[in-house]
């Protein structure tokens, strides 16, 4: 059956809601045509019932004996006289069930008395007329109430439980169904508009996944020669460099059915649900084969089995994970479908779900290259109103460490910016502005700063700039200033040099240009302050990895700590003693402290330009290159085609924010 005929069963088929529905109206429209039987009835007292009774107007007398209410019939005879004639006038109306209605009615304090009286009266004036009683109908109102009940229970029922269950349940809707998939599927009468077209950059991963989808559509190309089909692939990166659109690419691209889910939408409060919905999905999967299963964020239900068992395990996960692991490489799998997963933490992953013969192929999706930031940039200006002065090459090499992610909120920024400018088109100080308010946050040129502070911070600032203009491998600086930004109270920017491996000299030289800062403070001001605290928590960072990580340490040696699997942070214990421990903080600590001598020695030795540079960013608030290339001189250890200098004094920004220097109470809230 066609994937068409199963919607149009599915749209066909019953809903158990009509049902309630024809009862209800059924129910109204009894309860209105039985209100309104035997048209008007009136009032009628006591007396004046006796006088109709003794001149042989009524026919019949029925006395309620729950409500203590009388109905009175009259006779045809008296119904054809002046005085009743109205009511046979809305008689001739009405059907034979309205006519069978009472014309007066009135209501009796004491039933017993009331029957004594009228069959006294019927007795002594020897009536026709016909005297009954309806008892109380126990029965029918316990009916009444349960019916009720029954259906004040069912509506809740299916309102609640079914409702909840088809949140989460998937098809049928029905608590019954929670153990059912959650996984969207995407087929070819779905329109995905992404293709590998759109995905730009990260050739090699584009390459893996299209030949992915080149094995679903023309297997025998690869089966001819005795290989088969990889059966997953894990992608593998940082967040925002492009998984989730890569997978969605391949739903794009491969024609056959997809189906995408998280790896959260296994997890559930009820046992044995998360295995239950793996056999489901599989199970589906396996009926419209060949087809695609992508599992985004796989670490949901991936993590390594045992090592978190100090805080009480979760066997609902690791059953889970048996359960994936079992379908993806077990008995009877022999069928055409590719699990796709994603995560950017494939060091916590276990190893059985790593091994080959279930994902078959590790494919790393990196933050993008130079080249590959170009061509992000391009995919996203298409739909930009841009100016002449935008260059796409410009703004990939003022981006270094930027993911696909950061490049679409660069230019929707961008085009926030000059939106909110009243322009016609972006232009290039306009996505330099976005970098700037993405990175360093919001200005606050109206935040209150008192002049002897706001003097520190200057030469805080002038600091940095120059220990990193003065050292050979410290970043290039670009900017600096002292206007308060985000929750910092000043900032220096830095193009730094794109590279893949560092050097010791290149690492203790960033560490001196960080500690400028404090070092500009004690020079000049004899003390120091609580603003250096970012850059106290950076170089820290940087000289513990350079003793206890990269083995770039004398005493420690080539010895390193780092465990890349993950299971030491599961560990209570440290992979070394404690005499080691001690040596370790010793060198660290040795190391900050020598590099921060270092960079008084080099202010105390510049002391005059540090003040220039100090004057100028209390005057002008923001200074750039040209301002240190004038004061300094040109950097004759600078390497030219590293770095593009920003025409027309345009600021431009050190794209990792752990780069940004900062001063005052608090440090630039990271993003890591």
């Amino acid at each position: 059956m066609s994937t068409n005929d199963k919607n149009k069963k599915s749209n066909n088929s019953f809903n158990p809601m009509w049902i309630y529905a024809i009862v209800g109206f059924l129910l109204i429209g009894f309860w209105l045509f039985t209100s309104s039987m035997g048209g008007e009835v009136k009032k009628l007292d006591r007396g004046t019932f006796f006088e109709y009774l003794k001149e042989g107007h009524i026919k019949t007398v029925r006395l309620n004996l729950e409500e203590h209410k009388v109905d009175v019939f009259l006779t045809d005879e008296a119904l054809k006289l002046d005085q009743f004639k109205h009511f046979k006038k809305e008689n001739s109306n009405m059907t034979a069930f309205a006519q069978a209605g009472p014309q007066y009615s009135f209501i009796v304090a004491d039933n017993a008395n009331f029957e004594t009286e009228i069959e006294k009266a019927i007795q002594e004036n020897k009536l026709k007329t016909a005297y009954t009683n309806i008892p109380p109908d126990e029965f029918g109102k316990m009916f009444w109430n349960i019916l009720f009940w029954i259906i004040l229970f069912g509506l809740l029922w299916y309102f609640m439980f079914r409702r909840i269950g088809g949140a989460g349940g998937g098809p049928g809707g029905q608590i019954f169904n929670i153990g059912k998939s959650r996984a969207k599927l995407f087929d070819e009468n779905d329109k995905i508009k992404v293709t590998f077209k759109d995905v730009a950059g990260l050739e090699g991963a584009k390459e893996e996944v299209e030949e992915i989808v080149e094995f679903l559509k023309n297997p025998e190309k690869f089966t001819v020669l005795g290989g088969k089909i990889p059966k997953g692939a894990l992608l593998v990166g940082p967040p925002g460099t492009g998984k989730t659109l890569l997978a969605k690419a391949v739903a794009g691209e491969a024609n056959v059915p997809f189906f995408s889910l998280s790896g959260s939408d296994f997890v559930e409060m009820f046992v044995g649900v998360g295995a239950s919905r793996v056999r489901d999905l599989f199970k589906n999967a396996k009926d419209k084969a060949p087809a695609i299963i992508f599992i985004d964020e796989i670490d949901a239900i991936g993590r390594a089995r045992g090592k978190n068992n100090f805080t009480g395990g979760n066997d609902e996960r690791e059953n889970t994970l048996n359960q994936l692991l079992t379908e993806m490489d077990g008995f009877g799998t022999d069928t055409n479908v590719i699990v796709l997963a994603a995560t950017n933490r494939a060091d916590i992953l276990d190893k059985a779900l790593m091994r080959a013969g279930r994902f078959d192929r590790l494919i790393h999706v990196d933050l993008p290259e130079l080249g590959e930031r170009k061509e992000i940039f391009e995919v996203h200006l298409k739909p930009l109103k841009l100016g002449e002065d935008v260059d796409s090459e410009f703004l990939a090499k003022q981006t270094p460490g930027f993911s696909g992610a950061d490049i679409a909120n660069v230019c929707n920024e961008a085009a926030l910016v000059a939106a909110r400018k009243n322009k016609n088109k972006i232009e290039r100080q306009d996505f330099l502005d976005a970098v700037d308010r993405i990175i360093g946050g919001l200005e606050k040129k109206n935040k209150l700063i008192k002049p002897k502070e706001k003097r520190r911070i200057a030469y805080h600032e002038a600091g940095h700039a120059t220990i990193g203009w003065l050292l050979p491998h410290a970043a290039p600086l670009v900017k600096v200033t002292i206007v308060p930004r985000g929750k910092s109270l000043g900032a220096a920017w830095y193009l730094p040099e794109e590279r893949q491996i560092t050097t010791t000299e290149q690492m203790l030289d960033e560490i001196a240009a960080t500690m400028g800062g404090r070092a500009a403070e004690e020079v000049v001001f004899g003390d120091i302050s609580t603003g250096a605290l970012s850059d106290l928590e950076r170089v820290t960072k940087q000289a513990s990895a350079m003793v206890s990580i990269y083995g770039l340490n004398d005493k420690i040696g080539n010895i390193s700590y780092y465990d890349s699997t993950g299971q030491s942070e599961y560990g209570m214990s440290k992979p070394y003693s404690e005499e080691t421990a001690k040596t370790i903080d010793a060198e660290v600590s040795k190391i900050i402290e020598s590099q921060y001598d270092r960079a008084k020695n080099l202010l105390n030795e510049y002391r005059p330009q540090l003040d220039q540079l100090a004057d100028k960013l209390l005057e002008k608030e923001v200074i750039f290159r040209e301002d240190l290339v004038e004061i300094f001189g040109e950097r004759i250890f600078e390497d030219d085609e590293s770095i593009e200098p920003p025409g027309n004094a345009v600021s431009t920004l050190n794209t990792n924010p752990s780069d940004t220097i900062v001063v005052g109470e608090e440090p630039v809230e990271k993003n890591d």
